[in-house]
């Protein structure tokens, strides 16, 4: 099922296997493999990171995407939303990066907030969580710019590639909450556009 997201400078489009040379150059702007804070392909890495991505897509717990410029047609990072648990009507956004140069701009809001509409609106979701490692305080700033809930600190909540026990940070935006959060999601985009 081809579920690419629409906004109005980004589209965010399935992931597929084919997208390895474009994730890795876009990953290359600013070289954001080397994070210790997230897990981002490289050329050595992109291989299984795809496979992961689209295996838990196979098994239905997991929608990745490419972020790509409308424009252009240039891929600029990934996201996905995942832990879909269809039961319980709720799922997480995560495993999201955006190139270098393309940070702390527009790029971020929209793909959130396209992955936001597409939860609440089109999977009828009643909690969309974030989780982000507790080292990386402007992913933790971002989140709650986007009107998310900080919820609480999970501790040695997963293991990094170098081994690292990561505490993690729990963020959440609930059904009710979510007609205020995409009126204030909507202000921003509007204010970005007019500059």
């Amino acid at each position: 099922m081809d579920t690419t997201l629409h906004g109005e400078r980004i589209s965010l489009r399935p992931l597929q296997y084919a997208d390895a040379d474009a994730l890795v150059h876009a990953a290359a702007d600013g070289e954001l493999w080397s994070l210790t804070v997230t897990v981002v392909p490289s050329p050595t890495t992109v291989g299984s990171y795809l496979k992961k991505a689209l295996d838990g897509r196979d098994a239905g717990t997991v929608l990745p995407f490419v972020i790509v410029l409308k424009d252009s047609g240039e891929v600029i990072g990934s996201t996905r939303l995942w832990k879909i648990d269809r039961l319980n009507r709720k799922l997480e956004i995560g495993s999201s990066w955006i190139s270098a140069r393309w940070q702390k701009t527009f790029v971020n809001t929209e793909a959130k907030y396209l992955l936001l509409r597409h939860a609440f609106e089109m999977l009828n979701c009643v909690r969309v969580q974030f989780t982000t490692d507790e080292n990386n305080l402007a992913s933790r700033q971002a989140i709650l710019r986007l009107g998310a809930q900080q919820e609480g600190i999970v501790r040695h909540e997963r293991i990094m590639p170098d081994g690292r026990k990561r505490n993690s940070v729990r963020f959440s935006i609930i059904d009710e909450e979510w007609p205020q959060v995409r009126q204030a999601l909507e202000s921003k985009l509007s204010d970005i556009a007019r500059r």
